[in-house]
């Protein structure tokens, strides 16, 4: 019984399942509903959206960790509830049009085998479409830089590159990235924003570019903390390459603080700069980077590679710079 119950999907009343999320999202980031739930980022997304219900096994572990009560007004409906509907709803449109449901078998064979000598063996086959083109680019440091973005704020499925920004803070940085990928690859790129979230996205569907970031860039489909993920060797390698996949990675999974401190009564207060990220291999490359171009950094509370001194931090923005325009204002205002 159990078993069945936790199979079954959500039926919530007409937009409450994007203010239900809207409120989990507040208190936990969306790559850590999707990693609590062992989904992708896309599938909450899509749950946010309204695109598909929700499954109820997600719905009570979400609600067990963010101590958000498991909503009263909802219904469970059976995994594929909406089959049953749509197969009634044809058949009666059948109906209505022919007076029938099917026809004669050996009629339809007759007619088909009439249109395929008649046309349709001249015509070329959908199944034999080919995937759409990308522009191969060589290794640079632009395409470092992209590599430390996905590694930051990407993700990785099996037909779609998507890099999910803050709707607000980076929406000018945004511009930047979606130059950079039309750039590297010649490729459109889909900006989905939604004016009652704080997420911005940016889809590239190509199942070409993805066979580039997992085959010649070194990169891996799914979620990036259970696999530990790591920078590539052939930019761990290039002294360049290395310092343009790091800004990628502190413009999007970095940040600029304030520490403040008290001294005899007065009060003195400086800049700091923080990369965040729960895996230990990348965090462990950051460092080492950081430490090859003579910088002092240090690992803090077991997810932050931190520089604390005023000097390293200029020396960050002088020897690494950053193409995040809210990194630059935090740290130049």
């Amino acid at each position: 019984m159990a078993e069945k119950i936790i199979s079954k999907r959500v039926l919530f009343p007409k937009g409450k399942q994007r203010i239900f999320l809207n409120k989990v999202i507040r208190k936990i980031p969306v790559r850590k509903i999707a990693k609590l739930c062992n989904l992708s980022q896309r599938t909450i997304r899509d749950w946010r959206r309204g695109k598909f219900l929700m499954d109820f096994n997600a719905l009570s572990k979400i609600c067990k960790n963010t101590k958000i009560s498991l909503p009263s007004d909802i219904k469970l409906r059976d995994k594929y509830w909406y089959t049953i509907k749509g197969c009634s709803a044809g058949g009666k449109a059948v109906w209505k049009k022919y007076g029938r449901i099917g026809n004669n078998p050996t009629y339809r064979k007759k007619k088909w085998r009439e249109w395929w000598e008649r046309e349709g063996k001249y015509r070329p086959s959908p199944i034999l479409n080919l995937p759409k083109s990308i522009k191969n680019p060589a290794f640079s440091k632009e395409l470092a830089e992209f590599v430390g973005i996905l590694l930051g704020d990407g993700g990785i499925t099996k037909y779609q590159v998507v890099i999910t920004l803050h709707s607000k803070d980076d929406k000018e940085y945004s511009k930047f990235v979606i130059a950079l990928i039309k750039k590297l690859f010649n490729v459109p790129v889909g900006v989905n924003y939604d004016k009652n979230s704080s997420s911005l996205d940016l889809a590239i569907s190509r199942s070409k570019l993805v066979r580039f970031c997992t085959e010649k860039l070194g990169l891996k489909l799914g979620n990036k903390i259970k696999q530990q993920v790591d920078i590539s060797s052939w930019i761990k390698q290039n002294k360049q390459y290395a310092i343009a996949c790091l800004r990628g990675l502190i413009d999007t999974d970095g940040c600029i603080f304030i520490h403040r401190y008290k001294v005899n009564g007065k009060w003195y207060n400086y800049k700091k700069l923080a990369f965040t990220s729960y895996s230990k291999p990348l965090r462990q490359s950051v460092f080492d980077i950081l430490k090859n171009i003579e910088l002092n950094p240090r690992l803090a509370q077991r997810s932050d590679v931190r520089l604390d001194s005023i000097d390293d931090v200029k020396r960050y923005f002088q020897l690494v710079g950053s193409h995040n325009p809210k990194i630059l204002k935090k740290y130049f205002k």
